[in-house]
């Protein structure tokens, strides 16, 4: 059965994947790049071509910071209740082509169509929530301490932004970024992983639809992303960088912006822990592990990736997640009943076999999975590994799939102890009763962020970012999303 099959017999829209392939995006025209290359775009789920895009060269980088160059005076100056406007429209259109970009999602990332649903929504809320704060800027007045002056402060678009997202949420790190970015007057640059460039450029098409000027966004994709990098930072037009990814790349990226003195954001990897006290609401618990550990199939920088489990509720909460874990359909991501959807390629699953079998060797319960599919498209299942040992490969680093080692600890101060024992701090995950407990818990783990009896932690109202090797400032949230996007400049005056 084709992809576009199983799309129509769940009643699906089928994506007009030749309109989301139609080329580049540079200031409001569709091109074909200079070099005429391409890049092929793989459906996870059967290993196969979708179609392919465009490989951007460096003349077509200078193009689009040309572009970007052009149309930022105008939209600066465009006043901050039309720019909401244009959010706005941003936000309906999305919504009202939810299924076509859900189903374009799981197409070319292999996400369950659920997961992409949801991620749809999440990525629409962020036009919604910086359509709102786009009329919300404002300034400071104040007397000067000494009285001899007043403090003026007025914050200002920051200038030309190069945006770089990640493959795993194609639509919402996407969002994330260019609507506040819109919201504060910039034109931005994106370029999203070659791995899912279709969700990008249709949402560029839906911008257009909204009424954003030609050259405000550009969107290039490109199988050279270190060189194109190097050119866009190095042009003096350009004054912010905007990055979601690994640590290891934002490392490479904050190097090389700072030989520029660029501004950077920085959303970079996880090690999330997941604690369970003895006291928790089992249930409750077991349902918060399975969003935050299976969401988007694990493959999340957010994602549970450490179980710490308290000795006296350990056993059972392992039986209650072997028994949810065994229960996921895994298939193909635009099947409507998938649960599980493929990882992004077949590199990703050979990582998740190799932390395995290294956790097994070193002496990791297998409770269910723990091997490998064969055959097309790039599946792992569903596991739970038990009794897995501090010095397993997984415990260091993102795992990025469906595999939840269970870790047994005594106290408090341990569970806070072994949780912080690691160089990210994104997220963490604390269920207990005891709110004094569960307060005194989240606030000394070290991370950006905190679900407290909940296993999602993301919304566009509130601030996400890390600490430590997890990243710099903040994304989304009151002020913070598009503070990043602005500069304070400070008047003084005498009257």
């Amino acid at each position: 059965m084709t992809i576009a099959q199983q799309i129509s017999n769940s009643n699906h829209q089928v994506p007009d994947i030749a309109a989301a392939a139609r080329g580049l995006y540079i200031d409001g025209e569709w091109r074909q790049s200079r070099s005429g290359q391409q890049i092929d775009v793989i459906d996870p789920s059967t290993g196969r071509v979708l179609t392919s895009v465009p490989d951007a060269t460096i003349d077509d980088a200078r193009r689009s910071i040309d572009a970007a160059a052009a149309a930022a005076p105008a939209w600066r100056a465009t006043p901050p209740r039309r720019r909401s406007e244009i959010l706005r429209r941003c936000f309906e259109l999305m919504l009202e082509r939810s299924e076509m970009l859900a189903s374009l999602i799981s197409m070319e990332n292999g996400k369950a169509l659920r997961d992409a649903r949801g991620e749809v929504a999440y990525a629409a809320e962020f036009f919604r929530w910086n359509a709102e704060e786009a009329v919300r800027i404002t300034g400071e007045f104040g007397i000067a301490p000494s009285g001899t002056n007043r403090i003026i402060v007025d914050y200002q678009p920051i200038g030309i932004c190069l945006l770089i997202t990640p493959w795993n949420f194609p639509a919402a790190m996407a969002t994330r970024k260019i609507a506040p970015a819109l919201a504060a007057g910039c034109t931005v640059i994106l370029k999203p992983a070659s791995e899912t460039p279709l969700t990008a450029y249709a949402l560029a098409a839906i911008y257009e639809e909204a009424g954003v000027p030609k050259g405000v966004v550009n969107v290039l994709t490109t199988t050279t992303p270190g060189p194109m990098t190097e050119v866009v930072l190095a042009d003096p037009r350009v004054r912010k960088l905007s990055f979601t990814g690994s640590t290891d790349v934002g490392r490479q990226l904050l190097a090389e912006a700072a030989k520029h003195v660029i501004s950077c954001s920085m959303e970079l990897g996880g090690n999330a822990p997941f604690l369970v006290f003895d006291d928790a609401d089992l249930d409750a618990a077991l349902e918060g592990a399975m969003i935050a550990k299976m969401r988007n199939a694990g493959e999340a920088c957010t994602a549970a990736n450490r179980f710490y489990v308290q000795s006296g509720i350990y056993d059972q909460f392992a039986e209650g997640l072997t028994k949810r874990m065994v229960a996921l359909k895994v298939g193909a991501g635009v099947e409507a009943d998938t649960e599980c959807g493929p990882m992004i390629t077949r590199k990703a699953v050979e990582k998740i076999s190799r932390l395995v079998e290294d956790s097994k060797a070193k002496g990791a319960r297998v409770l269910c999975g723990g091997d490998a599919t064969t055959g097309d498209g790039f599946f792992y299942p569903p596991t739970v590994l038990a009794d897995v040992s501090d010095d397993s490969e997984m415990k260091a680093g993102e795992i990025f799939g469906p595999v939840a080692p269970l870790y047994r600890f005594e106290s408090e101060h341990e569970a806070i102890e072994r949780a912080n024992d690691t160089e990210y701090g994104l997220a963490a995950y604390v269920y207990t009763r005891d709110i004094a407990r569960g307060l005194r818990v989240s606030s000394g783990i070290e991370a950006g962020m905190i679900a407290l009896n909940r296993g999602l932690v993301s919304d566009p109202a509130a601030p996400f970012g890390g600490v430590k090797q997890s990243g710099l400032g903040r994304e989304g949230g009151q002020h913070h999303g598009i503070a990043e996007f602005m500069e304070a400049k400070y008047i003084a005056t005498s009257f």
